[in-house]
């Protein structure tokens, strides 16, 4: 049962498709709902070359106020955008990675578009850096958001590998009710396999179905939720969680860099 949601917010597309979709969750579920945000001042420890304090100094302070600023926009779009579900809001005063570590143990699910930056340097192919390590490292469940994301109507669709971080991802994606009211799609390695994880999202409110479409690649993922339209792709990862999470290149962050649709993942 989802209770409590932890929103990571910037001024990114994705972060703003990501702030839609967690207020949409929030208002389903009456789910309580934190919002993070970056801090508008600065940490103070840059070195300074001699001489150069009272430059740094004037520097950091237009930095600050330009934060101050972009952080008040994104509030009040968020306050129009939210009507009358209410939200809190947290300031990430660390490192994104850290602190969302931190604040995510009091949450049920970390929301995040897939292209927030949360302060960090941009990356050309999309896929900001603070989610790798927050995959890697999470103990909660994420759901990563493209960009210009509106939501569909069609499944939930699971990749269901044969290891134990795609297990939890499945009773993770149940317990929480973000396949529950709707169809389901499970693909698994085998029958037996697709058939006991179609009858758990069952038991969970979901209509589920499992299908055996042979290996399962990050192509045929891709494939099907475009096809059928998915309005979440739920994965897990598998084998060395270290090379799968922390490489850019890995089949799981080729999924969460070129999915049509939010992707839960659960390490």
């Amino acid at each position: 049962m989802l209770r409590s949601i932890l929103l990571a917010l910037d001024d990114t597309p994705g972060a703003v498709a990501a702030r839609d979709a967690a207020l949409a969750l929030a208002r389903r579920h009456e789910a309580r709902l934190v919002v993070a945000g970056l801090s508008a001042h600065d940490d103070g420890h840059e070195p300074t070359p001699l001489g150069a304090a009272a430059f740094a100094e004037h520097r950091n302070a237009v930095l600050a106020a330009r934060q101050a600023a972009e952080n008040a926009a994104m509030l009040q779009a968020l306050r129009e955008a939210a009507g009358a579900t209410a939200f809190e809001t947290l300031t990430l005063d660390a490192a994104p990675e850290p602190a969302l570590l931190a604040a995510g143990l009091g949450h049920d699910l970390i929301v995040l578009g897939r292209d927030s930056t949360l302060g960090r340097e941009a990356c050309e192919d999309g896929l900001a850096p603070t989610i790798p390590a927050l995959v890697h490292d999470a103990a909660r469940p994420l759901l990563v958001v493209p960009p210009g994301w509106q939501g569909a109507d069609g499944p939930v669709l699971v990749g269901l590998g044969d290891c134990a971080a795609a297990q939890r991802t499945l009773q993770a994606l149940a317990q929480l009710g973000l396949a529950a009211g709707g169809p389901c799609v499970v693909q698994a390695p085998d029958a037996a396999m697709a058939e006991a994880a179609a009858g758990y999202l069952t038991l969970h409110g979901a209509a589920a179905e499992g299908i055996v479409p042979g290996e399962i690649t990050p192509e045929l993922l891709l494939a099907e939720a475009r096809g059928m339209h998915a309005r979440l792709l739920a994965i897990g990862i598998g084998g060395d969680r270290g090379l799968w999470s922390l490489i850019f290149g890995s089949p799981v962050a080729r999924l969460l860099r070129e999915a049509p649709c939010p992707v839960f993942i659960h390490g």
